[in-house]
């Protein structure tokens, strides 16, 4: 007899096998040398997958990718302040690409 998933449980898991598809995804597919607005510093396009992973609470309009780390950050701008703040995803992780992973799991 063949032991079949339960469709229930094959719902619950769809959305974090895509979830952690598009962060590969995203990492995987981001060029070092991303076209990035000379005035404002800028990206002038934010790569699909990091759109589809980002939290929806954050300007997507106003990001960057530091080389020191190799994660997105974009410009909040606060009551107080405006700053610069790490990228982060829906579960609250931060964006980066696959190259910050090796070098973090390297050192």
């Amino acid at each position: 007899m063949i032991n079949r998933t339960p469709p229930v449980a094959l719902k619950r898991l769809r959305p974090i096998c895509l979830a952690i598809g598009f962060l590969a995804l995203g990492a995987c597919t981001v060029p070092i040398n991303q076209a990035t607005d000379k005035t404002t510093g800028f990206l002038k396009e934010l790569p699909e997958g990091v759109a589809l992973i980002a939290a929806p609470y954050q300007n997507l309009q106003e990001v960057i990718l530091k080389p020191e780390d190799g994660c997105y950050w974009y410009r909040h701008v606060g009551p107080v302040e405006t700053t610069m703040l790490p990228l982060r995803s829906v579960r609250g992780r931060p964006i980066c690409t696959d190259a910050a992973a090796k070098t973090a799991s390297v050192g």
